[in-house]
């Protein structure tokens, strides 16, 4: 983390790929608070967004989000912050970029950074693209001044990596990739077992801890589902079919 804040800090693009629960947050969040203009915060989901603002806010830190939940007033009332430098780090929707008067809005005030969350979302190599990220670059483009681009991701393969230097318009980035190995998880292959005969008896070698036990359908959740619960088992089952 601290290479990567440094980075940004002397004013290079950086693009880091670090695994979930690794830290991307504070990675561009320390050197939104230490630079002297707004840093725009391009993030996906509106649930995330909301979860960061409001452990900002908690923080004391002037943060906000423009997403689709909310009303035009609300809005109004955070470009008038924004503009007036009252907001340090703002968070928006790739989509919202398609707006002009968006656009126009991020003309009038002093970006510091843009901060770009799920990075590989702009590549179609990606297993998430969403075509609105290729809105980012032109506006940035636009800007009287170029901000310092951040972008982050958990997931990238070299094809993904390749395009997001490329689509998102990094001027010789530094780049940091994470390693990924959880000491605290282990992979066996069993082959030629009754699956249901080795779940049994694995559960029961284990019953005095918790487990997952994905499955390929609902059905088959069910199936398995049924199958411990009338071994008296506490058991649960989640997927779409629920109500």
């Amino acid at each position: 983390q601290e290479d990567i804040i440094n980075s940004i800090l002397s004013g290079k693009d950086t693009f880091a790929v670090m695994p979930t629960g690794a830290g991307k947050s504070i990675c561009y969040q320390i050197p939104a608070l230490l630079f002297s203009g707004i840093t725009i915060v391009i993030s996906p989901l509106i649930s995330l967004m909301k979860d960061q603002v409001d452990g900002l806010i908690n923080l004391g830190i002037k943060a906000a989000y423009i997403n689709s939940s909310l009303g035009y007033d609300e809005i109004d009332d955070i470009f008038y912050k924004a503009k007036n430098g009252e907001i340090k780090l703002l968070y928006v929707a790739p989509e919202r970029l398609e707006s002009t008067d968006f656009k126009e809005l991020l003309k009038t005030i002093d970006i510091s950074m843009v901060a770009i969350d799920e990075a590989h979302c702009v590549s179609q190599w990606g297993h998430d693209f969403r075509p609105s990220y290729r809105y980012i670059a032109p506006t940035i483009n636009e800007l009287p001044k170029r901000p310092v681009i951040s972008a982050f991701t958990a997931t990238a393969t070299e094809n993904v990596k390749e395009d997001v230097v490329s689509l998102l318009g990094l001027n010789k980035a530094n780049v940091y990739v994470m390693g990924f190995d959880r000491k605290n998880l282990s992979f066996t292959v069993i082959r030629g077992e009754n699956k249901k005969d080795f779940i049994l008896d694995y559960v029961k070698r284990n019953s005095n801890k918790s487990g997952i036990i994905y499955a390929a359908t609902r059905k088959e959740v069910d199936s398995l589902y049924e199958m411990l619960n009338k071994r008296g088992y506490l058991v649960g089952k989640y997927h779409a079919g629920l109500s």
